[in-house]
């Protein structure tokens, strides 16, 4: 199961105390201040994870927290700064700030983000020492960490999107052109989440297919749409034993119109599946018709090698503009 959507609880490390102490041992009766300060708490950041199913570890872990600084002790000794946590979520989460509504978006797996500043350590009593107080007793407590509730929300990052009606090959096509291993199924619905394959230094997503009233939840509705938003080209695989493929068609572009019209404006690419199962002359009927409609199409089987690697090449001169 894809997690896409969670609400995290975090809070970072508070920092530790500052120490009032003064020197004694068995030289010094009666020392001056020797206080240390204390140690910073530990900051939390975010960063991406080319892993997309990273956000299911907190599916049930709800609430996560960096460690405190430790306290100063005496004889001058600072405590120690605690370690930084860093959380991984997928590439392509937005993580909202839910009290300010600050957004941070993940988008590359380098990039570090801080969500949330640990405290600072106190100031031990040798820090207040001066010419007119030379055995100060106040020493600072350290601050509290920065505690947030925020909210993640999974939109998938791939160069391509493989997008169309239940059982219309998509899966079967994603193995075909890439290393990934989806699950495969002569029904609808086989795929219930989506898989990312690479091919060469494209991502490429097949998405769950779409249904009438997707828009609106219906099926598996929008929490795949939404996956479909960061794509630069969709391929849009249409089953050519379909007896109206046109009808299949305009059901999806009609659920993109109705869940954002921005999608209608992404490249595509036409691509009729499965050409094995039916005659040459349907194949032909269908590629006439999208091509007086203005559309590039494509033909394919996974059983033929050449229309796999003409496919292949063009998703490379389309994302190559």
């Amino acid at each position: 199961m894809l997690v896409d959507n969670v609400t995290l609880q975090i809070k970072a490390g508070n920092g530790g105390n500052g120490k009032s102490s003064f020197l004694r041992n068995g030289l010094t009766a009666k020392g001056g201040p020797d206080g240390g300060n204390g140690g910073n708490g530990g900051n939390i950041y975010m960063q991406g994870s080319v892993n997309i199913r990273d956000l299911k570890e907190f599916r049930f872990k709800k609430k996560l927290s960096s460690e405190d600084g430790i306290a100063g002790k005496n004889q001058k000794m600072h405590g120690k700064n605690a370690e930084h946590l860093t959380i991984f979520v997928p590439i392509g989460t937005h993580v909202t700030d839910t009290a300010t509504g600050k957004i941070y978006t993940i988008e590359d797996s380098e990039s570090k983000y801080l969500i949330a500043m640990g405290g600072l350590g106190g100031r031990g009593n040798t820090e207040f020492k001066s010419s007119t107080n030379q055995s100060p007793t106040t020493a600072e407590p350290g601050t509290l960490g920065e505690e947030k509730t925020l909210h993640l929300e999974l939109k998938l990052i791939a160069d391509i999107g493989l997008i169309g009606l239940p059982n219309a090959g998509k899966s079967s096509l994603l193995a075909m052109i890439t290393h990934a291993h989806p699950k495969v199924g002569d029904y609808p619905f086989t795929t219930l989440e989506p898989n990312i394959g690479m091919l060469g230094d494209f991502a490429l997503a097949d998405i769950p297919g779409l249904i009438e009233g997707a828009s609106h939840g219906k099926g598996l509705g929008v929490t795949f749409l939404k996956h479909i938003e960061k794509t630069k080209v969709l391929i849009h695989c249409i089953d050519c034993t379909d007896d109206n493929t046109k009808e299949a068609y305009e059901t999806v572009r009609h659920e993109f119109a109705e869940y954002n019209a921005a999608l209608l404006e992404k490249k595509e690419i036409i691509l009729f599946t499965k050409t094995d199962q039916v005659d040459k002359k349907i194949v032909q009927k269908n590629v006439k018709l999208f091509e007086k409609m203005g559309k590039q199409v494509l033909t394919c089987s996974i059983y033929d090698e050449e229309s796999i690697s003409e496919l292949k090449k063009t998703i490379e001169e389309y994302l190559k503009v």
